[in-house]
Formats: C-alpha cells, sequence, structure tokens
C-alpha cells in the first residue's frame, strides 16, 4: 500500500513538473510578438546595413537569446524595464557579432555614409570595398586589444581627425590613393 502511495506521489509529481515545464516554453504567437517588437530596432546604424535574411537571422538571435534567458513569458512580460532589457540584448548581441568577425564593421561605418563623410570614393566595386573593410578590420584590430576600447573609441568618435577616421583615412590612401585634403581657413579678427 505504501509503495502503491509513493509511486502515485511520484507519478502526480513528475506528472505537474512536465506540465509546468510545459507552460514555461513561449508560445509561438509570443516569439511572433517579440520578433515584431525587434523590428524597431531596424533603424539603428549597425542595423539599417543588414540585408533583409541577416536582418531575420539578427533578431531571431536575438530572441533565442531572451526566450531562454526569460523561459516564462509573463514572467519576462512583467519585469521592470522590459524595454530595457530587451535594448541590452540587441546591443549585447552586436557586440558578439563584432567580437566574431570585425568585418561587421561595414554595419557600423557603411559605405555610403563613408562616402558622404569623404573618407571613400563613389562608385566602389563590391571587391573594392571588401578589401577596405578588410583593412579597416586589421588596422582596428591591432590597435585595440579587446572590443571595450573600440566601443569606447566610437562613443568618442565626435572629431573628423579621431583615430578611428585616420584608420579609415590610411586604408582609403593604401588601397586607392584617395586622399583627403583639407583646406585650412584663417579666421581673422
Amino acid at each position: 500500500m505504501k509503495r502503491i502511495l509513493i509511486t502515485i506521489s511520484i507519478l502526480t509529481l513528475a506528472l505537474a513538473s512536465i506540465g509546468c515545464s510545459q507552460q514555461k516554453k513561449w508560445n509561438q504567437k509570443q516569439k511572433q510578438q517579440m520578433r515584431d517588437a525587434l523590428r524597431q530596432y531596424r533603424e539603428m546604424i549597425y542595423l539599417q546595413d543588414l540585408t533583409d535574411p541577416e536582418f531575420i537571422i539578427f533578431t531571431d538571435d536575438v530572441a533565442t537569446d531572451i526566450e531562454t534567458a526569460y523561459p516564462v513569458y509573463a514572467t519576462f512580460m512583467q519585469i521592470p524595464g522590459v524595454n530595457d532589457t530587451v535594448d541590452m540584448f540587441v546591443v549585447t548581441t552586436i557586440i558578439e557579432q563584432l567580437q566574431e568577425d570585425a568585418h561587421n564593421m561595414r554595419h557600423l561605418y557603411p559605405y555610403r555614409y563613408l562616402v558622404s563623410q569623404g573618407i571613400l570614393p563613389d562608385k566602389l566595386t563590391h571587391e573594392q570595398q571588401r578589401e577596405f573593410y578588410k583593412c579597416f578590420a586589421q588596422k582596428v584590430n591591432n590597435t585595440y586589444t579587446n572590443l571595450n576600447q573600440f566601443i569606447n573609441a566610437i562613443l568618442a568618435d565626435t572629431s573628423s581627425s579621431s583615430q578611428i577616421t585616420q584608420m579609415q583615412q590610411q586604408c582609403a590612401n593604401d588601397l586607392f590613393n584617395w586622399v583627403i585634403e583639407v583646406d585650412e581657413v584663417e579666421v581673422v579678427e
């Protein structure tokens, strides 16, 4: 009799834990809502340059990380600052992608942006752009020992004479003999 009661208790406990674990998973609708919400991040400079398939992979990575960290959807939605938490996951995923491959800097410094800044000439071929980003990534990897230093340099990048801009100009000059000339203007009072 005791064995039957113990077996029933264990079975009940096992079934209850299986039922709870199924409730913890995000359902398809909740997952889709998270991916839809992540579309608003498409306007971030890093994400603007992603192709549609690259952006879908990016949002899937972010959504999966959130689902893993917060397996119970209701709990996730109730945490204070849920939008700040999503922001943190987006930025963390961007940083992870930069750590994986410095060539992802093409998303931080898109070609059209560098043309508008006078760093690169217009109408470069895809191969020439690739060579530029390869050179630039190598200079960044040689200059900054870790990603935090690079991120801090990006945040401090407020002038045309910054270290990052100088690296970009060096690569443009080395590859395309593209020299930026700055006319100095003397102000007389």
